[in-house]
C-alpha cells in the first residue's frame, strides 16, 4: 500500500500518518526502488490501534507507552489513570454547571459578571449613582471573588451582605465615593486627602474582617493604588493605616 491508501483505509489523512512517523509512533516502512514507501498489513494495524487509542482520549505519549514492547506502561493501567481523570473533568463539569444554573438563576447578571451569586447580591446593594469610584469598587470587589479562597471570599460577602442591609450603611458609602471622587484632580498633599482617610476609616462597617491583612505595599494593592488618582490612592493608603492600627 502507499501512503495514501494506507491513511484511507484506517482513516486517517496522510499528514497524520507522516506526523506518527515523526513522532516515532509509527514505523517507517520499506521504499521500493522508485522511492515511493511500500506499507504492509502490520502499518495499517498499528495505525489502526493508534487511532481507536487516540479516540478513547489518551495523548500520543500515553500511546507511545501503550505500543512499547518492554517499556512503560501497560494497556490497562493506561486506561485506569484515562478513566480517573475523565472522572475528575466530569466532577469539574458538573461543578461548573452548577455555578451557571446558579448565576442564571439569580437574573440580569451585573456588569462585573460573572460573579459568584454571593458577590451579584451584594453588587445589587452597592450603590452606583455615576459615582467613578463606585465603578472601581466594583471591578475590585470582582477582583477579589475572583482570586480569593473560596473561605475568604465567602466571609467577605457574607459580611457585606449583612453591613448592606442597613440603609444607613448604603448611605456612608455613596458619601465615602463622593469624598473620593473629589480627590480625582487635587494633589497627594492637598490636606483633604487626610481627612478623607480619617472620615473612610470612620465609615468601614464594624462587621468587615480587617485583621490577618496583607502588608499595605503588596503588589494587588500596588496595582490599586496605580489605578487611583494620586490623591485617591493616597486617601485609600492612609484609610487603610487607620482602620488596621499602622499609625505614621
Amino acid at each position: 500500500m502507499r501512503i495514501g491508501e494506507l491513511a484511507a483505509a484506517v482513516g486517517v489523512t496522510t499528514r497524520t500518518v507522516r506526523h506518527y512517523h515523526h513522532l516515532g509512533l509509527l514505523p517507517e516502512p520499506a521504499r521500493r526502488a522508485n522511492g515511493y514507501r511500500h506499507y504492509a498489513l502490520r502499518h495499517a494495524v498499528v495505525l489502526a490501534r493508534i487511532r481507536r487509542l487516540t479516540e478513547l482520549g489518551l495523548g500520543l505519549t500515553e500511546v507511545r507507552d501503550v505500543l512499547a514492547d518492554d517499556a512503560g506502561k501497560d494497556l490497562a493501567e493506561v486506561l485506569t489513570e484515562l478513566d480517573e481523570d475523565l472522572a475528575r473533568q466530569e466532577a469539574a463539569i458538573r461543578e461548573r454547571r452548577r455555578r451557571l444554573r446558579a448565576l442564571l438563576d439569580a437574573g440580569e447578571p451585573p456588569a462585573e459578571g460573572p460573579v459568584s451569586p454571593e458577590l451579584a447580591a451584594v453588587l445589587e446593594a452597592l450603590p452606583a449613582d455615576g459615582s467613578p469610584m463606585a465603578v472601581k469598587d466594583r471591578e475590585i470587589l470582582a477582583l477579589v471573588d475572583t482570586g480569593a479562597p473560596p473561605e475568604d471570599r465567602g466571609r467577605l460577602s457574607a459580611a457585606l451582605r449583612g453591613v448592606l442591609d442597613d440603609p444607613d450603611t448604603v448611605a456612608r458609602a455613596r458619601e465615602a465615593y463622593a469624598l473620593l471622587d473629589a480627590l480625582a484632580d487635587a494633589d497627594p498633599g492637598d490636606p483633604r486627602v487626610e481627612r478623607t482617610a480619617r472620615a473612610l476609616a470612620a465609615r468601614v462597617p464594624d462587621g468587615l474582617p480587617v485583621e490577618g491583612q496583607p502588608d499595605l505595599d503588596n503588589a494587588v494593592l500596588g496595582a490599586v493604588y496605580a489605578d487611583l488618582a494620586p490623591a485617591q490612592a493616597e486617601a485609600v493608603r492612609r484609610m487603610l493605616e487607620i482602620v488596621l492600627g499602622v499609625e505614621r
